[in-house]
């Protein structure tokens, strides 16, 4: 049976090459011209131990994984229990296990799928070097028609550096998987397709917001590593030694962001990457750049809260403390990608934002979007106007005001050192000079300018991405942020292929909110779906709080680490329909 979406999992042990299986049939998916979608799931461990790796290949563009998965390919049993609930499996999907490690465990059977048995270990054995993870990428690419030369090309790529003789083992192993996987019962398979005319991109939601770092202009960097926004580091600190830049490892997360406040103040655009627990304690230096209008960017990688939590899985539930979480009215902005290409642009726009506004920026993505690799078509370069506004050469005789009442709100901001324009840039109150005050009317002024310039700033329609299928007067809606999106996104297709018409929100600007923008886009709906993956309903008690929704508004929300898959989200829309 051929379809345009196929969903697997490859199960193992510590050492067993279940990623690494992964990642070489992403790459060669892309070479035959499919897109894919690729996640991971592991325990708490440092290094090693058992892990799943997540694919969904397709004939279009992905943002999401599917239901159920048609495959479940074990090449042992070590522990796999854990990731059960992260592998739904249905009547018609297929488990096959190597029979020298026994059984499929019983929490795999819920859903009755079928099983079948693969000697992985007894035909590596037969092949020189053979290994049991290359025989499973042969039974694999058989079952979902994956074409042999796509694989062929890419290990001939990542072991040539090992010589001939790996790639010989390898592709020897490849082959006699294929050739055994005749005797499986099959699953749907992926129809040919021709090699893409432009390249494809093979990039994770953490690669793609370092690019949109640097592409914005920033040029410091300053972290302490933190699962799961390592990764934004490791790959960042190459890349800004391309274009001039600096990443330094700081002693801890109170010392990377007061290191990039102080880049920031000297001239050069700077950011952080941390998770939850690293964003608390940047709490109150954040509010230090908030007084002192510094410029910066923190990209929350927000993982399963709170203290913490559980480091390797997903959910949403930063929302709170990155939009309230500073003390005193401290205006700011927050951001939430919303797909793993979209951490590019979100990011590139945060550095434009923080420098047109002189104000910091939080941008939300998380661990589902940071370390899950897509294959997705190649994103167009972005351009945005305007930068940070700097300070001429003051007037022979005037004091120089940083912080002067303008009517956007922004003031300019001078370079420290440059002659006649010196000032004070801390957290205390302070009139137009930046002298301290505790004069109720200097106070008063700053917060409104500092107000001002978000609230009155044209954020475009950047602000929320909106898809329509025809929606009109008593439709419906999806209101979602962040991860989220993608299967709201695929509910929506599907609900529209059924004849469905509904809208989709996916909310990018998260603060400063946008109520009139809001407004306009629920025009004519009145019914409403909240979706989002917290404990609490984080977003959908924000939206109750600053947006009039209509009257009937359902949050559909769940605690993290399982996501949201299309079908619950069409499950509600249906409901509506009836």
């Amino acid at each position: 049976m051929t379809v345009h979406s196929v969903s697997l999992v490859i199960a193992g042990s510590g050492g067993a090459g279940v990623v690494t299986a992964g990642s070489l049939l992403l790459e060669a998916a892309a070479r035959a011209g499919w897109y894919a979608l690729m996640s991971r799931s592991s325990g708490p461990q440092i290094r090693g131990g058992e892990a799943a790796t997540m694919l969904r290949f397709a004939t279009t563009p992905i943002m999401s994984h599917d239901d159920s998965f048609h495959l479940l390919l074990a090449i042992d049993w070590d522990n796999i229990g854990r990731f059960s609930a992260e592998i739904p499996l249905i009547q018609s999907s297929l488990i096959v296990g190597d029979p020298e490690h026994g059984p499929a465990p019983t929490a795999l059977l819920g859903g009755r799928p079928r099983e079948a048995a693969l000697p992985l270990t007894q035909i590596a054995a037969g092949i020189e070097n053979g290994r049991p993870n290359m025989v499973a990428l042969g039974a694999i690419a058989a079952m979902i028609g994956l074409p042999s030369h796509a694989m062929q090309s890419v290990v001939q790529q990542h072991l040539g550096r090992k010589g001939q003789g790996a790639i010989d083992a390898s592709m020897a192993a490849f082959a006699a998987g294929f050739a055994a996987a005749a005797a499986l019962p099959q699953i749907p398979r992926l129809p040919a397709v021709l090699a893409p005319a432009a390249p494809r991109w093979s990039i994770t939601g953490n690669e793609a917001a370092g690019l949109g770092i640097i592409r914005g202009g920033v040029r410091f960097v300053a972290a302490y590593p933190i699962t799961p926004a390592t990764e934004v580091l490791e790959w960042l600190a190459p890349s800004l030694a391309k274009v001039g830049g600096v990443l330094v490892q700081a002693e801890d997360e109170l010392a990377s962001i007061n290191q990039i406040i102080g880049a920031s103040w000297g001239g050069v655009a700077a950011m952080t990457a941390t998770s939850g627990p690293g964003l608390s304690l940047m709490v109150e230096s954040l509010g230090l750049a908030v007084a002192a209008e510094v410029p910066i960017v923190v990209v929350d990688v927000m993982r399963v809260g709170p203290s913490t939590g559980i480091a390797t899985k997903s959910e949403q539930s930063d929302l709170n403390i990155a939009v309230y979480g500073m003390h005193g009215d401290a205006p700011h902005v927050v951001l939430a990608a919303n797909s793993v290409a979209d951490c590019l642009f979100t990011c590139q726009w945060a550095v434009h934002l923080a420098e047109a506004m002189q104000t910091p920026t939080i941008v939300l993505t998380d661990q589902a979007m940071g370390q899950s690799r897509a294959i997705l078509p190649q994103p167009g370069d972005l351009v945005f106007d305007g930068q940070r506004l700097k300070a001429q050469a003051g007037v022979a005789g005037e004091r120089y005001k940083r912080y002067a009442v303008t009517a956007s709100g922004v003031s300019p901001m001078a370079i420290p050192g440059t002659a006649s324009l010196a000032h004070t840039a801390d957290g205390l109150e302070h009139n137009e000079f930046g002298t301290p005050s505790s004069q109720a009317s200097d106070h008063v002024a700053q917060m409104d300018k500092r107000s001002r310039k978000l609230s009155q700033f044209d954020y475009g329609s950047a602000w929320a991405d909106i898809l329509d299928t025809e929606a009109g007067p008593g439709d419906m809606a999806i209101i979602t942020w962040g991860s989220s999106s993608g299967p709201a996104r695929e509910a929506l297709q599907r609900f529209s292929a059924a004849g469905g018409k509904a809208r989709l929100i996916s909310v990018r600007l998260i603060a400063p909110v946008q109520p009139e923008k809001m407004a306009a886009a629920l025009a004519g709906i009145t019914r409403a779906l909240v979706v989002e993956q917290s404990h609490s309903g984080q977003f959908y008690r924000m939206l109750r709080a600053f947006y009039e929704l209509p009257r009937d508004t359902v949050s559909l929300h769940q605690a993290g680490p399982l996501a949201f898959g299309p079908a619950r989200i069409l499950e509600q829309l249906n409901g509506w329909r009836l």
